[in-house]
């Protein structure tokens, strides 16, 4: 199977959340990937959800409500370790739909509000990290 090439960086949509257009890092020091929410509220057996951050305009403030969903434990690069709420979702790179799994984390004093780990990437993708927005900029979108 030929992997596509991704760069450090990239442009993707989230079209089950309705985002669009959202600025994520490629981090192959994560097993996990993250995206930043700004509300998290579980109650009822539902987990609602609010997407926004003002630095990053295309997150849309619609509350969005999971009623599946898990919690796992993450441990961050300084070693603190946290539970989070992880949600099964969908993410458009190259024109094509895959299934990713995201925990929910509050990024909202990091320049990329969504980090893409090593989970997602095995078995599809290399990083080339002198690369950019690959998949954006390709003609396959």
């Amino acid at each position: 199977m030929n992997k596509q090439k991704l760069g450090r960086t990239d442009i993707v949509n989230f079209p089950d959340l309705n985002l669009y257009n959202i600025s994520v890092k490629i981090d192959t020091g994560a097993y996990t990937s993250a995206i930043h929410c700004s509300e998290i509220i579980e109650e009822n057996n539902l987990l609602k959800c609010v997407f926004y951050d003002k630095d990053h305009p295309d997150y849309n403030a619609e509350p969005i409500i999971f009623n599946t969903y898990s919690t796992t434990g993450v441990k961050s690069s300084n070693g603190f370790k946290e539970n989070r709420f992880k949600i099964k979702s969908t993410i458009e790179l190259f024109g094509k739909t895959y299934k990713i799994n995201l925990t929910l984390s509050t990024r909202d004093d990091m320049k990329f509000p969504v980090l893409i780990g090593r989970q997602f990437l095995k078995r599809k993708f290399l990083v080339d990290v002198d690369l950019e927005n690959v998949s954006f900029n390709s003609p396959l979108k």
